[in-house]
């Protein structure tokens, strides 16, 4: 899924950087309007401290590299499961004294958790095996990580993980005491009977103390043109930007 998704956001692309855009359907046009690139420029503009960036699901760094274009002094802690991306961290990591990686999953615990390694870009991951999460991964907590690490905060932390994303949280409760923002890639279907619909997962950092202040890269599927997913980012609820609740 993930890997055709890659080849339409390719194709898109392409039409736009040959100023192709009459190609391109409002949809698209949307996705690309609302870049994540776009959605930190706002958010950098309130001057939000960050000093290291989580990169969770991190693939091939281009997230990170993306990233850096706002904050280029922070730290940037990739983490990815699968080996195919090695060249790929090791290249990026080489290049960007600030950059570290691990190739590990993330979750709720020290130990090994089963993942779908059938398509390099993609990826479900699960505490037992089943059907699609067969292969068996290392994991480990993003608060041992991190410590051992020696990343300090106020932390940016993304997370594009498929599903997995509260045992990720779970494992992430110190760190996200000094979370300043957090981008979590979100779902309007679930994707297993465990992963949280956006709206779940807007309840759920309420009550670790965030709340959505944008979005990102809105993707309607193509079958029948339902909203699938969107990048949701989440600060603090103390944050003073929610001291106005008027429009100017």
């Amino acid at each position: 899924m993930v890997t055709m998704l890659k080849k339409i956001f390719s194709k898109a692309t392409n039409l736009l950087n040959s100023n192709n855009v009459s190609h391109l359907t409002p949809e698209w046009a949307t996705f690309h309007s609302a870049s994540t690139d776009r959605a930190l420029t706002r958010i950098f503009k309130r001057e939000l401290e960050i000093k290291s960036v989580i990169d969770v699901g991190a693939s091939d760094g281009s997230w990170s590299k993306m990233c850096m274009g706002h904050i280029p002094d922070a730290s940037y802690f990739l983490v990815e499961a699968q080996n195919y991306h090695l060249d790929a961290l090791d290249t990026f990591c080489s290049n960007n004294i600030n950059a570290q990686y691990i190739l590990s999953a993330a979750g709720d615990y020290e130990g090994e958790c089963f993942f779908d390694d059938t398509d390099p870009f993609g990826g479900c991951a699960s505490h037992s095996p089943n059907e699609q999460a067969q292969t068996s991964f290392p994991m480990t907590t993003l608060d041992s990580a991190v410590n051992n690490a020696g990343l300090n905060g106020p932390y940016l932390l993304k997370l594009d993980t498929h599903g997995f994303e509260v045992p990720i949280l779970n494992g992430a409760q110190q760190l996200l005491t000094q979370a300043n923002l957090v981008v979590i890639e979100t779902y309007i279907f679930k994707l297993n009977q465990d992963a949280l619909l956006f709206h779940e997962m807007c309840t759920d950092m309420a009550r670790r103390g965030f709340r959505v202040v944008d979005f990102s890269e809105p993707l309607w599927r193509e079958k029948d043109m339902a909203l699938w997913q969107w990048d949701l980012f989440f600060i603090r609820d103390n944050n003073p930007v929610f001291n106005s609740n008027s429009y100017k």
